[in-house]
């Protein structure tokens, strides 16, 4: 992550900040404030925070992580060389506000199903070089961060199965090559591929891009013969606000859902400076 932000630090500035320099005397101390133009939850300030005190400048929390946020609410207050600080606005502001818009998306999704026994998860269709920031966010957000990266759990998917003669051989692979210490999950689109990999104890089936009837059929299908209780069930794809309480009346485990990271609205924030 902090080679992440060195980077996009090193972007913004290309060769000096020419207009700082041209009209912000040196050594000038202000004060500055993030400030919310924007509903939702708040995420980030922890890392805004300790890249703002790297550079030598001052930090006020005036809201935690996690934080319900409105219009108008002071988030973060900062005293420091005007330069630096404005060096710093884009990508403190860019990156909060990626990170708050996706905290906010997986609060309301979670929010949704607080009731009932099923986790929400991210997937990993995060933009590119920020999976990091957007797994933190989640987990902000009150949802499940899912794999982080490729090694943290098998996850067979329908690329991995075209390679191998049916989801079933791909799975029995994956046991047979896989540390005892890892979980094996598997992405199934029909009745009987499901079948198969639940009896033959996968951790967890993925229910790919299925109908809620789908679903149902197969959760149905496993309870009728008794093996429901081998593996967990995730559902994923097309799954919105307002179809998801279908899939967890279906006694579902996981829901996943890639559009908390690569269609969130990132929310609204503001710096503003004012001499001492």
């Amino acid at each position: 992550m902090d080679r992440i932000i060195e980077y996009m630090l090193e972007e913004d500035k290309g060769f000096g900040d020419i207009t700082s320099e041209a009209v912000v005397d040196r050594d000038l101390e202000v004060n500055a404030y993030i400030i919310s133009k924007d509903e939702g939850i708040l995420a980030g300030m922890n890392i805004v925070k300790e890249l703002f005190e790297e550079f030598g400048v001052k930090v006020t929390y005036c809201l935690e992580e996690g934080s319900q946020i409105s219009k108008k609410d002071l988030l973060l207050s900062v005293k420091g060389d005007a330069r630096t600080i404005l060096l710093l606005e884009r990508t403190v502001l860019n990156l909060s506000m990626r990170m708050s818009g996706v905290a906010s998306a997986a609060n309301h999704y979670s929010s949704l199903v607080k009731d009932y026994d099923v986790k929400i998860a991210g997937t990993r269709k995060t933009s590119p070089a920020l999976a990091k920031f957007d797994k933190y966010a989640l987990k902000v957000g009150g949802v499940d961060t899912h794999r982080f990266s490729l090694d943290d759990m098998v996850l067979i998917k329908d690329n991995h199965i075209a390679v191998c003669e049916s989801p079933l051989d791909a799975l029995l692979k994956a046991k047979a090559n896989t540390s005892f210490s890892k979980k094996i999950e598997i992405e199934v689109e029909t009745l009987s591929d499901a079948i198969e990999c639940v009896e033959n104890k996968a951790d967890i089936v993925m229910l790919d891009n299925m109908t809620g009837l789908e679903v149902k059929e197969v959760i149905d299908e496993l309870e009728k013969l008794d093996i429901r209780q081998n593996s967990l069930i995730e559902v994923s794809g097309g799954i919105t606000e307002d179809n998801i309480l279908d899939y967890v009346e279906y006694g579902v485990d996981i829901i996943s859902i890639g559009a908390l990271t690569h269609s969130s609205r990132s929310l609204n924030f503001s710096l503003k400076m004012e001499q001492l």
